[in-house]
């Protein structure tokens, strides 16, 4: 029984720091999904503001699609 103690108390650490270490992974991708979707949000509203500022102009049109990566 003392064996299987041990081996779990061994064990033990590594499964905590890789538990903390999942945590950290996911809090730091939620995070980025979320900023991605705000400025997402944002650069279509910025990119509606524009092509509203265009068509109240006689200037000509300007591309207002979605840059290509």
């Amino acid at each position: 029984m003392d064996d299987i103690l041990a081996g779990l108390g061994a064990l033990a650490p590594t499964v905590l720091v890789g538990l903390v270490f999942w945590l950290v992974m996911f809090v730091i991708l939620r995070a980025d999904k979320h900023e991605r979707r705000a400025f997402s949000k944002i650069e279509a509203e910025e990119r509606a503001k524009l092509a509203a500022s265009n068509a109240a102009s006689d200037e000509a049109p300007v591309d207002v699609s979605a840059p290509r990566l």
